[in-house]
């Protein structure tokens, strides 16, 4: 199964506008090397799953990966061949809301070439655009 939240309050929710790119402070939190999204769009679990699955796969045993975003936003569709009205499709998909600047995928205990080439095969398996960050701390 995908990533979907247990409970939400509301079944069916308005998707709204997202936001085009801000550059964002980013907050590094447990990593050594991030996955940054550099445009904004919406990003399905089955997405981020793979791109989990990816990176996980290419580390090996050797190092952690963290997800940093979690799809919440539930994504409707009508079936086919449907006339309008009788209210809104039932729930396909969930998504998360990514802004640009936002921080998608911490890695940490493995070495740069190897955090490099495990985000050129993970960042391929998503919609929108990414960097790698480095952060070394001490």
């Amino acid at each position: 199964m995908f990533l979907q939240p247990k409970k939400s309050k509301h079944k069916k929710i308005q998707k709204g506008n997202l936001k085009q790119y801000k550059r964002q402070k980013y907050r590094t939190c447990l990593g050594n090397y991030y996955l940054k999204a550099s445009q904004s769009g919406l990003l399905s679990s089955k997405q981020l799953e793979s791109t989990r699955q990816a990176l996980t796969r290419k580390i090996k045993k050797k190092g952690k990966v963290w997800l940093k975003v979690f799809p919440q936003l539930p994504i409707t569709k009508k079936p086919n061949e449907t006339r309008m009205g009788k209210g809104k499709g039932v729930v396909q998909y969930w998504v998360a809301r990514v802004r640009g600047g936002s921080i998608l995928f911490e890695l940490i205990g493995i070495p740069y070439k190897l955090a490099k080439s495990a985000f050129k095969t993970g960042s391929s398996k998503l919609p929108i655009t990414t960097r790698l960050i480095t952060v070394i701390k001490r």
